[in-house]
């Protein structure tokens, strides 16, 4: 049976190395699929079915210590003839896309690991939402991989110059790629900036064009996709669980589920507000709030028309939901804390 090339699914050297100094005797792995308490992991040798040890379970604080879609994990063997791989250890991350899991609770939920480059999709028509992109932005940078704009159903665009020139205003530094997967059009051009060992990810919000444009990039309908809605132009998003797939031109794709809504776990303002930031960095007072206070850089970029209200208060936002975040963090931490001490005294 001929091998499989993991350098083709987006495995890197100096994790191959990590591996083999840190992990002998075990296999490596990557996670395709993430089921409840189950994982298939494509190894050397094919596809096993993996389940976290004990050791891995009893060490974990929260759902961000599990395997996720991407992850390079050590498992003890290559074949589930005689029974499911047993995942001994996560393979530090790369990248982490994240975002908090829904309800009261801080839990980070990892999206994707170890992805290259994100691909944030929006749609040229009713899903059209500035403020939204600047939230996808905020999270990926955070992430450690690189961001990258799709805008899809260009076809159902009256002005694309005039969409895309929003888009650059708070895109800063991101390349920006217009689309229509139905007419494969623009599909190439993505294509082309998907290296032979990337890993990629597509993210959006449901029924922006995400499965039929990874389908038009594998060149075959794998991803699931309903007709596009006559009422608001959206197709219906049918992706219901995360999938690393691997791509006909070299390269994987991890397709997710569409959000409904993105919540932040953290975010990296210096390089998605970076505009912004230089603004503050300016103005008289080190913790000047931008209403009041004299000599504010950021008021004076308002008034002049260099940035807009709606960006400040965006910016604003997501400031107040991050300190919101921390110091739920920080009680989760105590109590993360608390557990394992109690674990320690359990030992004795």
């Amino acid at each position: 049976m001929e091998k499989i090339n993991l350098f083709e699914l987006g495995l890197k050297k100096d994790t191959l190395d990590l591996f083999n100094e840190e992990y002998n005797g075990n296999y490596l792995g990557r996670v395709t699929l993430e089921h409840k308490h189950t994982y298939r992991i494509m190894t050397e040798n094919g596809e096993v079915l993996g389940r976290v040890s004990g050791k891995l379970n009893y060490e974990a604080n929260g759902t961000q210590d599990y395997p996720a879609v991407g992850d390079w994990v050590a498992i003890d063997r290559d074949s589930d003839k005689h029974g499911e791989a047993i995942i001994h250890k996560i393979l530090p991350r790369k990248s982490s896309l994240s975002r908090k899991v829904a309800g009261n609770r801080a839990d980070e939920q990892i999206i994707a690991a170890n992805v290259d480059t994100v691909f944030i999709c929006m749609a040229l028509n009713k899903d059209f939402n500035i403020r939204r992109l600047e939230r996808y932005i905020s999270v990926v940078w955070e992430s450690g991989a690189i961001p990258s704009i799709i805008l899809t159903k260009s076809d159902l665009c009256e002005d694309i110059d005039l969409s895309v020139a929003q888009v650059e205003e708070v895109a800063i530094g991101i390349e920006i790629h217009v689309v229509c997967a139905l007419e494969k059009e623009g599909v190439d051009e993505i294509a082309e900036v998907i290296g032979h060992n990337d890993t990629v990810t597509f993210i959006g919000s449901s029924g922006i064009g995400k499965s039929t444009l990874i389908n038009a990039l594998l060149g075959e309908e794998k991803m699931l996709v309903n007709d596009i809605r006559e009422s608001d132009h959206k197709g219906k998003h049918t992706t219901t669980h995360r999938e690393l797939v691997k791509l006909t031109d070299g390269g994987v794709v991890i397709d997710t589920p569409g959000m409904r809504e993105l919540q932040i776990y953290s975010v990296d303002f210096d390089a998605s507000f970076k505009d912004i930031e230089e603004l503050a960095s300016k103005c008289r007072f080190v913790d000047c709030k931008h209403k009041t206070e004299p000599n504010c850089a950021v008021k004076s970029a308002i008034n002049d028309g260099t940035l807009s209200k709606e960006r400040l208060k965006s910016y604003e936002k997501l400031k107040r939901e991050l300190k919101i975040i921390e110091n739920k963090k920080k009680l989760a931490e105590k109590r993360a804390e608390k557990k394992s001490n109690l674990k320690k005294l359990s030992r004795k």
